[in-house]
């Protein structure tokens, strides 16, 4: 899905056009990976555009940067101001948010330590990632043949840009197969999560989620869906999933800012349950959207309004 330009990125403390948005060819985190990022949405709502879980976001990139050891430069609530500052500037009511946290020009080598660390946060408006069909229907879901990376390889605790080389092996895979996403295994066998979601199944009126020692990302999302899922009554579990659960399951989601919450309709060619979404998967999908367009009073305090 092509990206459409928008007036102003915020790059270390100041407003430059889009086009003049640029760093060198030299760039370490280009050559080394060594950065992190967050995926944000803003949605329309009855007061105006508002950013979806905007605090936690920022808490999760800072948290990221600490595990890799990297010093940002700005605050909390500064990363928050400029957050809203980039959206006001693209007169958007909805909107994709990508802030990032990489190093510089200035070194070259393995040691990230003496880099200058640098910050950016660019929006720009942004469909459904796995379509609007994929929303309503579901997707096709395939195993992939890659694993999730082991803790102690790489921190999955981390939202790190190199590591995401994982998923997209994933990815291309699934897609060349014929497929819509992946699911990574972890290296003990357990379902970790999909290449940028993580993923949720029903079984017998219960809710599982693979837990963050199967190597998933502790998803905002997700956090947000096991929220509404237990205010809609039903019991959230965290526990390690086996690639046959998810082919015996009655229902199956994944959930992420980018995809927010898709059914699945099959894996590996099981149809999963009637194969079509749902009911609970469903009155979670609509109690999520009302939730991020400010429909829902008791989940009000997630929106940060822009305006």
């Amino acid at each position: 899905m092509a990206i459409t330009p928008t007036p102003k990125i915020w790059m270390d403390g100041r407003m430059v056009d889009w086009d003049d948005a640029r760093i060198h060819v030299l760039t370490h985190t280009l050559h080394y990976g060594c950065g992190v990022f967050e995926g944000i949405r803003a949605y329309p709502t009855a007061g105006g555009p508002a950013v979806f879980r905007l605090s936690e976001h920022i808490t999760r990139l800072l948290r990221s940067a600490k595990i890799f050891m990297i010093d940002v430069p700005f605050t909390h609530g500064q990363l928050v101001e400029a957050t809203l500052d980039v959206v006001r500037a693209s007169g958007l009511d909805a909107c994709y948010i990508r802030p990032i946290v990489y190093l510089g020009y200035g070194e070259m080598g393995l040691n990230p330590l003496p880099c200058p660390v640098n910050v950016s946060i660019a929006t720009w408006p942004w469909g459904s990632y796995l379509g609007d069909e994929g929303v309503a229907r579901g997707v096709r879901m395939k195993i992939s043949s890659w694993r999730r990376h082991d803790p102690n390889t790489l921190p999955p605790a981390a939202k790190g840009t190199g590591m995401y080389i994982n998923s997209s092996m994933a990815k291309i895979e699934a897609l060349k197969a014929g497929y819509d996403e992946a699911i990574l295994l972890s290296p003990q066998g357990y379902v970790s999560e999909c290449t940028g979601e993580n993923l949720f199944m029903v079984k017998d009126g219960r809710i599982l989620t693979p837990p963050v020692s199967a190597g998933a990302l502790e998803g905002i999302t997700q956090a947000s869906v096991s929220t509404i899922a237990e205010d809609l009554g039903y019991r959230v579990e965290q526990s390690n999933i086996l690639r046959s659960d998810l082919y015996l399951a009655d229902e199956a989601f994944l959930t992420g800012t980018a995809a927010e919450v898709v059914p699945i309709r099959s894996v590996d060619d099981r149809q999963v349950g009637t194969g079509d979404p749902g009911q609970i998967t469903t009155q979670i999908q609509q109690s999520y959207f009302a939730a991020v367009r400010g429909q829902t009073e008791r989940y009000k305090d997630w929106l940060h309004h822009v305006r």
